[in-house]
C-alpha cells in the first residue's frame, strides 16, 4: 500500500484514517503536550538535550497508540513530513473540538 500524495491536503484524510482509535489519539495528544512542554524547557534552559525527549516523548506516545491500540504501522515510516505536520493539524483539531478527544 505504497501511496503517493501530492500534497498534504490529500495526504490528511488518510493520515485521520490511520488513527481512527480513541486511545491511539489520546496518547498522539499526550505525547504532543509533553513534547511541548520538553521543547519549552529548551527554550527556558537554553540546553538543546530537552529537544531529544521532545522528540522521544512524542514519537513514544504515538507508536504505543499504533502498535497496540490502532494496530497498525505509524505513517511516519514511509511519509515522515506530511505524518508530522499530521501530529500537529490533528492536535489542533483536538484541542479545537473538530476531533474527538
Amino acid at each position: 500500500m505504497s501511496q503517493g500524495f501530492s500534497s498534504f491536503a490529500e495526504f490528511y484524510p488518510f493520515y485521520l484514517g490511520e488513527h481512527a482509535n480513541r486511545t491511539c489519539r489520546r496518547l498522539h495528544f499526550v505525547g504532543s503536550c509533553i513534547a511541548l512542554g520538553f521543547a519549552a524547557a529548551a527554550l527556558v534552559t537554553l540546553n538543546a538535550w530537552w529537544l531529544l525527549g521532545a522528540l522521544v516523548s512524542g514519537y513514544a506516545f504515538a507508536w504505543v497508540g499504533h502498535f497496540f491500540f490502532e494496530h497498525n504501522r505509524p505513517a511516519t515510516f514511509k511519509h515522515p513530513f506530511y505524518s508530522f505536520a499530521g501530529d500537529w493539524v490533528m492536535f489542533k483539531d483536538m484541542l479545537t473540538g473538530k476531533i474527538r478527544f
